[in-house]
Parts: C-alpha cells; sequence; structure tokens
C-alpha cells in the first residue's frame, strides 16, 4: 500500500483513501501504478488548496494521463470522479436529512424535480424494494467522458443547479416511469429489468427519455415529421408545430414536397407564388428563436423531392456562395430521389432532367405526382414531362448532380432518402406513404398532411372565439432506443432475445406514458404504436471479435446479427400483441400478410413459426427498428457511435477548461489494429455493410459517408450509387476530413 500512501498524505477522508485502494487492486499493471498519478498530481498541487480542490487535480491528472498505450486511465479518472460527486451528494442529503431513496422521491416530488405520478403509482414498500435493485458497483462501468457527461447533462439537478441524483437513481426513475403501467403483479419485475439493462449499458434510451422520465414534463420522443401542406394556413400550421415540438426538446423532419414553386400562381394570378425558399427561412428563424429546452438551438431537417422545381435554389441554402436572401444556414436540406434518378446518373450524365410545380402538375393532371413510387411514379413522370401544359425547368442532370455533391462535399448536406427503395419496403403500405424522413434519417413511417375541415368564428363582447376542425393526417412521432452490441454477448441469442424483448417493451410503454407537445403527435402514435430500436457500439462489437471493417467476414456476420435482433424484436413486439392487443391498423399489413417476410427470404422455420404467430395474434407495433447515431449516448455507455466506424482510436476534446480523452472501447493490443479509422476506411464497405443490414431493418439507418479531400467528385457520385445499388434507404451526412458537421442530440439514443 506504500504508493497509496503517499497520496492519502494529501487526503484525510476515508472514501477517497478507500476508492485509491480499490484502484490499486483492480488495475496492478505498470502502466497504472499510482505513482504515474503520483507524479503527475505533485506537479498541478499546491499547499494552500482545500481537499476537494486536490481531488480536482488529482481526476484532472488521471483524466490527462489516458492515452493509446494506456487507456484505462479513463476509468482510474472516472472513479476518481464518482468518489467526489458522492461525497458531495451524500454532504447534499444529510443537510436535507434524506436516507433512503423513497425518502429522495418525496423529496424530489415535493420540490417540483419529479412528477406526482411516481408516488402516485408505487407505495412505500414498492420503492423500498426498488432501491434493492440499485448496484453500486455498476457506476464502474463509465468512462471519465461518460460520468462527466451524465452529471453534467442528465441527472436531476435542483433549481439552483445542484446535482440531487446519483448515476444509478437516475435509472432507477427512468426504470419507475417506463413500467408504471404494468400490471401491478409483474410491475417491479419490469422495474428491475428496465433498470438492469440501463445500469448494465446493454441499452440506451434516447436522450429525451434520459432526461425527462420521471420529471413533471416528460416529453420522451426524440423527433418528429410533417407534411408541410400547400396552403397560407397550412404551411403556418407546420411551422407553429416545429415551435411547439422544438420547445419541449424534440427535432423536426418537414417535408415541403407539396408546396408550390417560386411563380406559380395563386388564386389564378401567375408569378405569385414565392416558392419554398422563403417559407424555409421562416423554419430557419424559428429554429434559432424557439431553442430546445434551452439547451441548444431547434433543429429540423427539410425535405424536397429532386424534381421540385425550386430544387437548384434548395440545393444552395447552406453554401456559402450567393445570394443571402436565399440562405437557411440553420437548417439541414435533404433530398428525397427515385430510382430513375439513380439509374440516369449511372447511364450518363448527360441527360436533360426536368424540374416541375407540384401545385401545376396536380392542377392539369388531377393527381399529385409525389404520392405514387416506383414504376407508377415513373409512368406518372414522363406523363408530365410530355404534357405541354406543365411548365418545366429543364436541365443536364450532370448540373443536378454537381450542385449536389458541391453542397455534399461543403455543407455535409444533403442527406439522401431514396423514396422508391423506403416506401418498397414499407410494412404498412395499405395505410399510406412515407415521403420522408426526420432529422437524422432513421425513421420512416406513413405520413399524411393535416387538413382544415371548417372554421367557426364567435365574437362575444370582448372575446373572440375559434374554433378549427383539423383532420390530423399521420404527425409521425420517433421513440428511441439503442442496444449497445459493444456491451453484449451477441453471440448468445437468448441474451440478445431477452435485452431485445425489455428494450422493446420499455419503447412501448413510452407511447402511453408520453407528454405530446402535439395532440396529432398523440394521435398517430396511438394509432401506429411506432418504436425504433437501434444500436450503437457496431464497431466496438467487430473491433472485440477481431472483425476487419473491409471483409466478407463483416457481412457476413452483421447480416447474422441484425437477422437475429430483428427475429428478437418481432417476436417481443407479437408477444406485447397477445397481452394487449395489436396495433390499430394491423390488417391488412405486410405483417398480417406474410409479405413483410417473403420480401426479405425469411424462409427458415423458426421464421415461418413466428410467421404464423404474428398473423394469428398480430403485432404490437407498426414499425420496429430504426438506427439513430447515438453521438451523446454511446459516450455516457463507452462504446461507439451507432453503425459507423470511429473518427479516431484516440483523441483528447478541451471542453470548458478541461481535458477530456476519447478513446476506441476496449482498445488494447489485439483491437488497435481492427479500429480502422473512419476517413481511411473504404466507403464502399460501409455501404455494403448498410446494404446487408438494411434487409433486418424496416426503417432505416443514419450512415454516414466519411471523404477525405483526395476524393473527386465523381468518387462521391459513386457512393451514392453504392448506397442507392445496395438497397440503403438513406444517408446521413458526408463528413469530408476538414468539415465540422453538427451532432444532432434529439436522436442520440
Amino acid at each position: 500500500m506504500e504508493r497509496v500512501k503517499v497520496l492519502e498524505q494529501y487526503f484525510k477522508r476515508d472514501a477517497i483513501r478507500q476508492c485509491l485502494e480499490k484502484i490499486e487492486e483492480d488495475f496492478p499493471s505498470e502502466e497504472y501504478h499510482l505513482t504515474i498519478l503520483e507524479n503527475r498530481f505533485l506537479g498541478f498541487v499546491k499547499e494552500s488548496m482545500h481537499e476537494l480542490e486536490m481531488l480536482n487535480v488529482l481526476i484532472k491528472s488521471s483524466a490527462e494521463l489516458t492515452s493509446k498505450e494506456a487507456p484505462k486511465w479513463e476509468f482510474i479518472a472516472a472513479r476518481l470522479l464518482y468518489c467526489k460527486f458522492r461525497q458531495e451528494l451524500e454532504q447534499r442529503m444529510e443537510e436535507r436529512n434524506i436516507h433512503t431513496f423513497y425518502e429522495k422521491v418525496v423529496y424530489l416530488t415535493k420540490e417540483g424535480l419529479y412528477g406526482t405520478y411516481i408516488l402516485e403509482h408505487y407505495s412505500k414498500e414498492e420503492l423500498e424494494e426498488a432501491e434493492t435493485f440499485m448496484q453500486e458497483e455498476r457506476n464502474e462501468l463509465f468512462t471519465y467522458s461518460g460520468l462527466d457527461l451524465l452529471l453534467q447533462r442528465y441527472v436531476i439537478r435542483s433549481h439552483k443547479g445542484v446535482l440531487l441524483e446519483s448515476p444509478q437513481e437516475l435509472y432507477l426513475g427512468i426504470a419507475l416511469h417506463m413500467a408504471m403501467e404494468e400490471q401491478k403483479e409483474k410491475r417491479m419485475m419490469w422495474v428491475k429489468r428496465f433498470y438492469d439493462m440501463l445500469s448494465k449499458m446493454e441499452v440506451t434510451m434516447a436522450t429525451p427519455t434520459l432526461s425527462n422520465a420521471r420529471k413533471p414534463f416528460y416529453q420522451l420522443s426524440s423527433c418528429f415529421i410533417d407534411v408541410v401542406p400547400d396552403s397560407l394556413e397550412g404551411i403556418y400550421r407546420s411551422i407553429d408545430n416545429f415551435a411547439m415540438v422544438s420547445k419541449f426538446g424534440g427535432g423536426m423532419g418537414l417535408y415541403f414536397g407539396k408546396v408550390r414553386s417560386a411563380g406559380s400562381s395563386i388564386r389564378g394570378f401567375e408569378g405569385a407564388a414565392g416558392g419554398v425558399i422563403r417559407w424555409i427561412r421562416l423554419v430557419n428563424d424559428t429554429a434559432v428563436a424557439v431553442d430546445q429546452l434551452g439547451m441548444r438551438q431547434g433543429a429540423v431537417a427539410v425535405y424536397l423531392d429532386v424534381w421540385h422545381k425550386d430544387l437548384l435554389e434548395f440545393l444552395q441554402i447552406r453554401t456559402n456562395n450567393g445570394d443571402e436572401r436565399m440562405k437557411a444556414h440553420d437548417v439541414f436540406p435533404a433530398v428525397c430521389y427515385p430510382d430513375l434518378f439513380w439509374k440516369m446518373a449511372e447511364e450518363s450524365l448527360e441527360q436533360d432532367w426536368h424540374l416541375m410545380c407540384p401545385y401545376e402538375v396536380m392542377k392539369v393532371k388531377g393527381y399529385c405526382l409525389e404520392d405514387y413510387y416506383g414504376e407508377e411514379w415513373e409512368k406518372r413522370y414522363f406523363d408530365c414531362v410530355a404534357d405541354e401544359r406543365i411548365s418545366k425547368k429543364t436541365v443536364l442532370l450532370k448540373d443536378v448532380i454537381r450542385l449536389i455533391l458541391k453542397s455534399a462535399v461543403e455543407t455535409g448536406t444533403p442527406f439522401i432518402f431514396n423514396r422508391d427503395i423506403v416506401n418498397r419496403a414499407n410494412p404498412n403500405s395499405h395505410k399510406g406513404m412515407i415521403y420522408c424522413s426526420n432529422l437524422c434519417t432513421e425513421i420512416a413511417q406513413n405520413m399524411e398532411q393535416m387538413e382544415t375541415k371548417s372554421i367557426e368564428i364567435g365574437a362575444d363582447a370582448d372575446e373572440v372565439i375559434v374554433t378549427t376542425s383539423v383532420k390530423a393526417g399521420e404527425f409521425v412521432v420517433c421513440n428511441l432506443a439503442s442496444l449497445c452490441l459493444g456491451n453484449i454477448e451477441v453471440e448468445k441469442e437468448e441474451k440478445i432475445q431477452e435485452i431485445v424483448e425489455t428494450a422493446i417493451r420499455a419503447l412501448d410503454n413510452v407511447i402511453d406514458l408520453n407528454f405530446y407537445p402535439l395532440p396529432y403527435a398523440k394521435i398517430t402514435n396511438k394509432k401506429y404504436r411506432s418504436v425504433g430500436l437501434g444500436v450503437s457500439g457496431y464497431h466496438h462489437m467487430l473491433a472485440k471479435r477481431g472483425i476487419t471493417w473491409e471483409s466478407e467476414e463483416h457481412l457476413q456476420f452483421a447480416d447474422k446479427i441484425f437477422e437475429q435482433i430483428n427475429y428478437s424484436a418481432i417476436l417481443a413486439s407479437n408477444t406485447i400483441a397477445k397481452e394487449k392487443g395489436s396495433y390499430r391498423v394491423f390488417e391488412g399489413s405486410q405483417w398480417q400478410t406474410g409479405e413483410y417476410f417473403t420480401q426479405r427470404g425469411y424462409t427458415s422455420e423458426k421464421w415461418q413459426v413466428l410467421q404464423k404467430e404474428v398473423a394469428q395474434y398480430g403485432m404490437r407495433n407498426a414499425y420496429l427498428i430504426a438506427i439513430a447515431p447515438t453521438s451523446s449516448t454511446s459516450i455516457l455507455a463507452g462504446t461507439t457511435a451507432g453503425v459507423d466506424p470511429v473518427m479516431k482510436r484516440y483523441y483528447l476534446e478541451e471542453k470548458k477548461h478541461t481535458i477530456l480523452p476519447r478513446v476506441a472501447p476496449d482498445l488494447d493490443s489485439n483491437t488497435y489494429w481492427y479500429y480502422k479509422e473512419a476517413h481511411q476506411v473504404d466507403q464502399t464497405w460501409s455501404m455494403k455493410a448498410a446494404g446487408v443490414r438494411q434487409r433486418h431493418i424496416d426503417q432505416a439507418q443514419s450512415v454516414n459517408l466519411y471523404i477525405t479531400n483526395e476524393y473527386t467528385m465523381r468518387q462521391v457520385l459513386n457512393l451514392f450509387l453504392a448506397a442507392w445499388k445496395h438497397g440503403v434507404k438513406t444517408v446521413y451526412y458526408v463528413r469530408s476530413k476538414s468539415l465540422e458537421v453538427e451532432e444532432c442530440e434529439s436522436c442520440s439514443s
């Protein structure tokens, strides 16, 4: 114990001494010798410091020792950070005379920091039982970056910013919220299962769920999607919807493909329409004005079809040159592509591409071109092109693609939405159309614009009463969680089934326990009961198993694991349907007819058995799997983000006057060479892997492309074509090595 004793002369508290002794026991190898920490510590410490200040120096010293050669210093730094936090928390609880979890729940409820519903649903005895579920040793799973993020952003603070909740209490509070409406005899069992999956870092819930579950304002969903109608009233309603969503911490996807183009007619007056760019600028200003619960400005993606007449201006809204009055730098543009566009691009770039106004098409032809997909869309597109009554802006295909690629390389956007691939694989095509995705491109669910049915205005003295009846349409809601593949024994099918069953159950409960910022969202969410189970730790999983990213072994392994995840998710949803009933429009879906299974080649005996069970008993959820980016929550779980390769094996991030080490998880001499960094990876292998996974994903994936300055425009186009050919539904950012792009916090799951 000599090494510990040298440091102990600076620290008199038993808790700190015990922490140092435990570190010495758990990290016995030479590269984690505490004399290394002591030497660094002595270079910064001053005699005038009090003990907690010295502990801060010790934490900072251990964090800065983290390196490629000695990555576990980030776990030692986390232990020391938790030791400091725990002492401060215990002191605050002592001051408030709080000694049990039940007493803390009562206190936080009285302070308005917990929702009253926890005490209304659980007895004192049940909360005392719940306290026994907490496992203090699971705090040792945190990296320094993960624990720091959790304490800074997620745990409950007093109205004056004082931390009042431990990490394990946070997980237990979320579990209590998730299990609230379960049958009384099984409720505590589900509380424990939800708590275990979160505290073991096997599953992360989305950031809004982690932040808001157990609180008075419990908006638990990540993202929402709306179809913007082609009317003044409808456009402003969609912008108002976005403002309300942003106010409560959600991100948004807005489909502008139905809005008439610039120069189109309004009430017979030719050239009166201002076009979509002017409206998108209003969306942009709303994003800035209405922030997400004071944390960051609003986040919104705007989608437009590649045949829309305003496309060329749309492709330049984030670039740094051109007319600033036509820019919207705070929104994220995305383009919806039919197969025809990519087929023509593959054949020859010297072909004409025709841009049209959706309003004009509807007025002349009597149908909306954007309401179709696949061969039917192609037939109608060429019918519109041949119709001389419809005005067209005809451009060379290469000029359109040049603008797309220029924006992608310069700004990372527009995102890609392959609408024909998406709609052909839609398990609920019997009830609608999917026009676009969400802010992070992983959601693909039926959409429909809202429609005003009637407005009644009455006046009484000084009061005006306006009653508006609105057809709700399909206002999509994203309820997200992610399996941490790097932290799970994925080879064990029963283990995957157990974790997936628990996660799907939690997500299904979110639908009933959620606070909805808009009534339209609640109607759609209850109708379809859609969820989005994703993954993080994908590269972590491969590296731990010695699987090279650019290999056939990677593709085969991904195919096997994602088929098992999909099987487990469908089985879980079917099991809940037996207990609680199917989603409302299950009848006629591809789930019921069996087309979902045949389309994906699920013909083995276990799949056939499941297909029959689904046909007989139904599905609880219309949509199940969606792969979100998980930028923040993967840090909490100490794993890699989403399905992307690691950006770097190791780097230091300076944040608020402190240094945060970022290390590839489980980095050692065995995994080092399997962590090929994202910008060095052959991106065609990433697109192949995305295509393999896509077969097992009923929605979409947040997949990024990583390019360097050496890439030519043709090479970037070839990657877009590869994505399309491999059946990838969406592509998120193009991440140039010289480009910093914004991370999505809303969808981080």
